[in-house]
């Protein structure tokens, strides 16, 4: 059975007070901050105890100044729209560039920087916020819950669901930055990876989905088998150039929304994580471009020192229409489902 509790977690520089919702089963532990829908930290049984494997802050201030969505919920849109701007209905509909040529995450004030309104109600915790008509340039005002739950056997399943009254685009997802070793173990080293994927969606510069796909085979993205994160990461090839290390969606399946599936599995440090998803697509994220930043504890959080699986819909989708659409109809329902387990190795 899971226990949340809420305790505060300060006040943004608006004087919003911030809370931060603790979940409970069995040895596993989870923290949820209102801020941003937030991951904090993820505790889980260890050979030496407890470890928290989940990069995090220990003040809402520090929460404010990041720009590396840490441990946030993304959206209106995950990922990034090249060109900053889309097509719906008829009409372009611009948006803020803040990710070179791109707008990335929902844009400058996307949800990993909203007050969220927690609602616990069982065994379950949903966040939930709204986002108005225009905010960001998205039409539609959007109404958004995420549930979060846990088990006793190391589940954290996240259900995400949001609807609209006018037509707009929609494709959420959770930025956890995670580290076997620990949160502040500072590398991948140790860790093995692997995904059940065999393209991947290519990249050009400042990141730009080209709307290409490219086969895993004989490349550093071949990850159908368990590979070290550090030798996937040292071998060379144009797209790991360009993304800086892992930074590209692994093609799942070509469906809006599919069966619950497994899309990835890590080892490392005695423990194996498994994220099972109903998205079409995982982004892979090495932290590249985390840059020395003081997270919980005093830890230092530098490049190379966790590791993302953002499941997703395929990046910049609404420009390809051969691809996963993100858009989301008026009286329509989005819903996908994810789910991270961590056991014992």
């Amino acid at each position: 059975m899971t226990r949340w509790t809420r305790t505060p977690f300060g006040r943004t520089a608006a004087g919003d007070p911030v809370d931060c919702w603790t979940g409970e089963a069995g040895r596993y532990a989870v923290e949820l901050l209102t801020y941003g829908g937030t991951l904090r930290s993820f505790r889980v049984p260890a050979p030496e105890g407890r470890r928290d494997i989940l990069l995090g802050f220990d003040t809402i201030g520090d929460y404010e100044a990041q720009d590396k969505y840490m441990g946030a919920t993304v959206g209106r849109v995950a990922n990034r729209i090249a060109g900053a701007s889309f097509p719906l209905d008829g009409r372009i509909y611009p948006l803020a560039a803040n990710n070179g040529p791109n707008c990335l995450h929902g844009g400058t004030s996307g949800f990993d920087r909203k007050l969220w309104t927690a609602m616990p109600a069982g065994e379950t915790l949903t966040l939930a916020c709204r986002s108005a008509d225009g905010e960001e340039g998205f039409p539609g005002t959007l109404e958004v819950w995420v549930t979060f739950s846990l088990t006793e056997t190391g589940a954290l399943a996240i259900d995400y669901r949001a609807e609209s009254d006018q037509d707009t685009l929609c494709s959420l997802t959770t930025h956890g930055y995670f580290n076997l070793l620990g949160h502040g173990a500072g590398s991948l080293a140790g860790q093995n990876v692997q995904i059940f994927a065999d393209r991947i969606g290519t990249i050009g510069p400042e990141s730009t989905p080209t709307g290409q796909l490219l086969s895993v085979e004989g490349t550093p993205f071949d990850l159908r088998e368990p590979t070290a994160f550090l030798d996937g990461l040292a071998r060379e090839h144009p797209q790991m150039t360009l993304g800086n290390g892992y930074d590209h969606n692994f093609v799942l399946h070509g469906q809006t929304v599919g069966p619950l599936r497994r899309a990835a599995v890590v080892t490392g440090g005695g423990l194996k994580l498994v994220c099972e998803t109903t998205q079409p697509g995982l982004q892979l994220y090495t932290a590249n471009f985390l840059s020395g930043e003081r997270g919980k504890g005093g830890a230092v959080y530098g490049p190379r020192s966790a590791f993302c699986l953002e499941a997703q819909g395929w990046p910049d989708a609404i420009h390809h229409p051969d691809q996963p659409s993100p858009i989301l109809r008026a009286g329509e329902t989005y819903h996908q489902r994810t789910i991270y387990t961590v056991t014992a190795e």
